[in-house]
């Protein structure tokens, strides 16, 4: 493997696992701006895990989501698909640390330590996955009750912990994909081949002249 590729994918897979830490816990995952005269007008924004709401004078009022049970099930599946996506990032990180040419684990096996970066590789594009889906999830079901018309409650925007959480994945997906690719291209063989050389013709000929002229004791009678 060449080892710039590797430090590269390595270097976007951290990048992605540090994006992802920074998009979890960020308020804006959507907000709203509720107008009214200069008093009233307030900003709503929410995440995975609260809700918050700032007025005109810049006062922050937060509060947790009180039940787990009575959320929306794609707000409970998005906090799964996050959090795997960490542990995800994390199995990665130390995965590709570990597999790197220049570490002095596993010695100088470059077998041994291109496979483990592989499935470094294979845990940065799961890490990426998961973070894609959730908050790709997440923004379908602003947008769909955005433009509904009939929906009555509160209508809100995409708001920029989305849009670092798709940056995160797309850095943990080209990270994934720049490993897998260079292990596979680069990998030493395994096996050693060995030619065929089948035996020449003289060689067979010598071998059965001499099988013929040896002597044999089994075809003497033992009684003469």
């Amino acid at each position: 493997m060449n080892p710039m590729v590797e430090a590269f994918a390595a270097f976007l897979g951290f990048l992605g696992w540090i994006m992802v830490g920074v998009a979890l816990p960020n308020r804006y995952w959507r907000e709203s701006s509720v107008d009214g005269n200069v008093i009233t007008t307030s900003t709503i924004y929410e995440n995975l895990w609260m809700s918050c709401a700032t007025d005109s004078t810049g006062v922050h009022n937060c509060r947790d989501f009180p039940s787990l049970l009575a959320l929306n099930g794609y707000i409970q599946a998005s906090r799964a698909l996050m959090i795997a996506s960490i542990v995800f990032g994390t199995f990665g990180l130390v995965a590709s640390l570990v597999g790197m040419q220049c570490s002095k684990v596993c010695g100088e096996n470059y077998v041994l330590k291109g496979r483990i970066a592989a499935i470094g590789g294979v845990f940065f594009l799961l890490q990426g996955l998961c973070t894609m889906i959730a908050v790709s999830w997440y923004a379908a079901n602003i947008t769909q009750e955005f433009f509904n018309e009939l929906y009555l409650g509160t209508k809100y925007e995409i708001g920029q912990g989305l849009y670092i959480g798709w940056s995160s994945a797309v850095l943990a997906i080209c990270g994934g994909s720049c490993l897998l690719c260079a292990c596979k291209l680069n990998s030493p063989s395994e096996k050693i081949s060995y030619p065929y050389q089948p035996a020449s013709r003289g060689h067979v000929l010598s071998t059965v002249a001499t099988s013929q002229s040896a002597p044999s004791n089994y075809n003497r009678n033992a009684y003469v």
